[in-house]
């Protein structure tokens, strides 16, 4: 705040006239509102408007009462409303006789926030179900404090003509509402009812007959579909940031198709139920937990599966819905629209639990557009539940879960989307691209930036310009007008080329995947970079500076450079990314490197075709497509299959995941863990691996200060010993859980010794857990709980995920900093 009434002023009894600027998310919260009724209330004149830097209010009246209101604004605003800043100044009485809400003023540089999509609150829900109300079973029903916001945005201000409500106008009753400022709907811009607002319809095809789909018989869509539902019917249903595809998740067949049909393979099915009482004998659910699936934002959450005996009779999801997973994702209905489809009290049974999974074919981003639902998801769907309010953001659901009673965000985007982090150090002007996999991008200026929702992986054409539309879009809602951008230094993903596709004179800063990985966790903590961190950042897959593909990596790191500390030692990655899906690929590999003979009796070697394994062998033994890799992903892919947990991955991290599932089940009282070997880079591990890539090309330039390097003392973590331990304890009879559990404790035992080791060397204290392979909670939790204990700050991520839906964070702070120390020496 700036510039409060004097005590003079107050003390005098003249009138006294302020204008009251509020930054933040002050728009389609209830703010307006808010602000008429604390100014009347307090017997002000004056008015409030929207602006697209914010809400902006003059009041007058006698000066203590304009005090309490410069007090107040901010303290007590609406449950949704987020107050950044409120800046007030002295202007001239004007002798107004009420206080007025004027209509939006447009131009002028983009400085409010637009809220994200909120969950249906309570008294909507009321509402819902009471047949007495005229919004009753209104599948869109809204007020201030909930209901679709970010996704139904065109512009700002935020008003309903900068909405995609534009097309549906207000009947008498609702604009009454919208006008009354002792109503719940005052100035709530999706406001709608039954006789104004948007239409509901069920498409099914027409049997026998091709063609587009035709409205279903019955006059209500919603108990046609849950009927379709429970007869074993998927559905494509149209959400607030997209289509999900929907069955009963309690019924085997159903669940089976889906999985065939979007190509799934094995991966999980998120599952919504009808309420927390469908939960509590699948899923164990800590009180936080509980929070976060009740409250505002109503995310996918991951929990841990309860292993007793289940209780008979209550619904219980297929086993097909997430195999091999230690977690089941759930969420609660956000929308009236779920609500309904679960029925209100005395309706038809339907399914107690839903598969609730992306309106997609795997790979491709989610669909909005009703025209392209009917075409893309033909094949995929048995109906349509859709409307006619448009959709004009993707959004995804946010995947998190909780780590050590802390929140760990998977996947950004519903309910969180598109609020601003704050950043520890200004930056200039700048756009980040982030990477190829799970794609987020971040806008930049000041001390705040925007991330975009969940994008996708860019391998897809559907998912590249599902990028240009979000940078375009978040470009529309923010200020940021970029002078450079960032990206990471891979030569061949396709978010990088982009950048120098479209960089029209402007620098393209190229900064180190691991080393993004680092800043991001930094900057989320609020790091201003004056002191280094150890960044332990294990993650699949990262261009290293040396052409290898990096992803087990000790980092010494600010924002300004990085020294590499230590890294898990290289073997063949034979094949690419045959090896990813393959993983008994790369557990041949790291038996070949520990000097192991591929025996038959060893899973992984069984696993592997004699013809392929013949041509393997020849590949490593002539370096054949053998990219040299330090990736603490592919070891986790490794022992998965040489533990015989997993063989043939059908989507990203499955080993990984189900070896994490095998070590929770392993008996307790084992404090057994294998030991990795440390040991000195020689002349040849430090250099440059036998093959090496291009740099990044484009004329961009590498982000990396001149401290960066390796480190004169760079430490190797050698698995060897793992390997062999692994195969003894294989050979001895120990079982899959056993093996994946001391697996777990060994490499929680290699961060403490090499972070204890870079401590003692250059006196760094802090150390940032990060990359995607710290979503595994197990080693996560078993990390910084032995860090912890040895006196070190642990830093693991909250804000954005850990893994590449995080990187442009970090790319936004680190190229800025870059750029600045570029024109400071031009």
């Amino acid at each position: 705040m700036s510039n409060p009434p004097s005590p003079a002023a107050v003390a005098d009894g003249t009138p006294l006239r302020r204008r009251v600027t509020v930054r933040g998310v002050v728009q389609g919260v209830g703010f307006r509102p808010y602000v008429y009724t604390l100014a009347t209330g307090l017997e002000l004149s004056g008015h409030v408007t929207n602006t697209p830097e914010g809400v902006i209010a003059e009041v007058e009246g006698v000066p203590s009462a304009v005090a309490r209101f410069c007090d107040r604004i901010a303290l007590q605003a609406p449950p949704l409303a987020r107050v950044d800043s409120v800046h007030h100044d002295d202007v001239p009485v004007t002798g107004d006789a009420a206080f007025t809400i004027l209509a939006s003023r447009t131009g002028g540089p983009a400085g409010t926030l637009i809220p994200p999509d909120t969950a249906t609150c309570a008294e909507c829900l009321r509402e819902l179900a009471d047949p007495a109300d005229r919004r009753h079973r209104h599948p869109f029903i809204n007020c201030t404090h909930c209901g679709p916001r970010f996704t139904i945005v065109t512009g700002l201000p935020y008003d309903r003509s900068h909405t995609t409500m534009a097309g549906f106008p207000m009947c008498s009753a609702c604009a009454r509402e919208y006008a009354d400022p002792a109503d719940r709907r005052f100035h709530a811009q999706p406001v709608a009812c039954p006789a104004c607002g948007p239409r509901l319809r069920l498409l099914v095809p027409r049997p026998g007959v091709s063609g587009p789909p035709e409205p279903a018989a019955g006059a209500d869509p919603v108990a046609e579909a849950r009927r379709l539902l429970a007869g074993g019917a998927i559905l494509a249903v149209k959400g607030l940031g997209g289509y999900h595809l929907a069955c009963d998740a309690t019924n085997p067949e159903a669940v089976a198709l889906l999985r065939r049909r979007k190509a799934r393979g094995d991966k999980p099915f998120a599952v919504m139920a009808r309420s927390l009482d469908d939960l509590w004998h699948l899923v164990r659910i800590s009180a936080e937990e509980r929070s976060l699936l009740a409250g505002a934002i109503r995310p996918i959450v991951l929990l841990r599966r309860r292993r007793e005996v289940p209780v008979a009779g209550a619904p219980r999801p297929a086993d097909s819905v997430a195999p091999g997973s230690p977690d089941l994702g759930v969420m609660l209905p956000y929308t009236p629209l779920h609500h309904l489809l679960f029925g209100l009290p005395g309706d038809p049974e339907g399914p107690p639990l839903l598969v609730m999974t992306s309106g997609n074919v795997s790979g491709e981003p989610i669909v909005t557009d009703d025209g392209e639902a009917l075409e893309r998801l033909a094949g995929l769907a048995d109906g349509w539940l859709t409307h006619d309010r448009p959709i004009h953001v993707p959004c995804d659901d946010s995947v998190v879960r909780l780590c050590d009673g802390e929140l760990l965000p998977l996947r950004r985007a519903r309910g969180y989307a598109p609020l601003p982090l704050t950043l520890p150090v200004p930056v200039r002007p700048a756009l980040a691209v982030g990477g190829d996999l799970k794609n987020v991008l971040c806008l930049g200026e000041g001390r705040r930036a925007w991330l975009s929702a969940h994008i996708g992986d860019m391998d897809d054409l559907a998912t590249q310009h599902a990028f240009e539309r979000a940078v375009a879009q978040l470009g529309s809602i923010t200020p940021v007008r970029p002078e450079l951008l960032a990206a990471d230094r891979h030569p061949g993903y396709r978010s990088a080329r982009w950048a120098d596709r479209n960089a029209a004179g402007r620098p393209v800063v190229r900064v180190q995947h691991h080393h993004a990985h680092v800043a991001a966790a930094m900057a989320e903590h609020g790091l201003d970079g004056s002191r280094p961190v150890i960044g332990v950042a294990f993650d699949g897959t990262g261009y290293g500076d040396d052409g290898a593909v990096w992803g087990g990596e000790i980092l010494l790191a600010d924002y300004d450079g990085f020294t590499r500390f230590g890294h898990l030692a290289y073997v063949p990655l034979p094949g690419g990314d045959a090896a990813v899906r393959r993983p008994y690929r790369m557990a041949l590999a790291h038996l070949r490197a520990a000097g192991i003979e591929w025996s038959d009796e060893l899973a992984c070697v069984s696993a592997c075709p004699p013809d392929e394994r013949r041509v393997l062998e020849r590949q490593l033994e002539r370096h054949l497509n053998c990219v040299p890799t330090s990736s603490m992903g592919r070891l986790f892919d490794a022992v998965s299959s040489l533990a015989g947990v997993c063989h043939a991955a059908g989507y990203e991290a499955q080993a990984a995941m189900e070896l994490e599932a095998v070590a929770l089940r392993a008996p307790a009282g084992d404090p057994v863990a294998y030991a990795f070997a440390l040991r000195p880079a020689g002349l040849t591990d430090s250099a440059t691996p036998a093959v090496t890539g291009p740099g990044p090309g484009g004329g961009a330039r590498p982000a990396q200060g001149s401290r960066g390097g390796v480190d004169e003392g760079l430490v190797l973590a050698d698995p060897a010993p793992v390997f062999g331990a692994i195969v003894e304890d294989v050979r001895a009879g120990a079982g899959p859980a056993v093996v994946a559990a001391r697996f777990h404790r060994a490499v929680a035992a290699l961060v403490h010794r090499v972070c204890v080791l870079a401590r003692e060397r250059h006196a760094v204290e802090t150390v940032a857990l990060t990359g995607g392979v710290f979503a595994n909670s197990l080693l996560s939790s078993a990390c910084a709980a032995a860090l912890g204990a040895d006196g070190f700050t642990v830093l693991r991520h909250h804000l954005v995920p850990p893994g590449d839906g995080g990187l442009a964070l970090g790319q936004l702070v680190v190229a800025a900093r870059a750029e600045d120390r570029t024109r400071a020496n031009d």
